[in-house]
């Protein structure tokens, strides 16, 4: 079954049985992302607060200019279409039920729960830091460097830790360099 097609169903998923036959009724809370419609995540949150669901929406402040001048701040979703849930894998269906929320992500055999150190890690460490999104990028990506000198150049992402390492070809001469860049000075290369 998929977790997002059991909404307005009336289906629920069966409890998880241990082999004596006994339902797991102290299954431990645990994360999960929950796919929510276009610009809805900030309705979900509410909608789930009204369902006692925990819930996680990490975001953060874009100023937007208008057409007369007038700047104003807007708090986004950093990861738009998500909201973080904090539930047993057997509530799930609560979390289904609230308007705005389309699937939960996972395979086909269910929810997929996330690593609760890293949420744990986003919750305490956003607040204490500046932060914006960004597009993912894993290595073997091609990627353009859009700041500093070596601007406009496009490469291969190598590695990503403090910083990236990029490797730029020159076809003409068969020669590479490997360099170091900061991840805000590179974006996805779009041709």
């Amino acid at each position: 079954m998929s977790w997002g097609s059991s909404v307005g169903m009336g289906m629920t998923p069966a409890p998880r049985v241990e082999p004596a036959g006994i339902a797991l009724l102290d299954e431990p809370e645990q994360w999960f992302a929950a796919y929510t419609t276009p610009r809805h995540e900030k309705a979900v949150v509410r909608q789930l607060g009204v369902r006692h669901v925990e819930s996680f929406l990490p975001l953060y402040t874009s100023l937007r200019r208008y057409k007369n001048g007038c700047q104003v701040a807007i708090e986004q979703p950093l990861f738009p279409g998500y909201v973080f849930v904090h539930v047993q894998r057997r509530h799930a269906v609560k979390v289904l039920q609230a308007p705005g929320v389309v699937s939960i992500v996972g395979s086909g055999k269910g929810p997929a729960a996330l690593p609760a150190r890293e949420i744990e890690t986003l919750r305490v460490e956003l607040p204490r830091r500046s932060y914006e999104p960004h597009p993912y990028l894993a290595a073997g990506d091609r990627v353009r460097i859009v700041e500093g000198p070596l601007a406009g150049m496009a490469g291969v992402l190598v590695r990503r830790k403090n910083h990236c390492r990029v490797v730029l070809s020159l076809e003409l001469i068969q020669q590479s360099v490997a360099v170091e860049i900061g991840l805000n000075e590179i974006e996805p290369f779009r041709n």
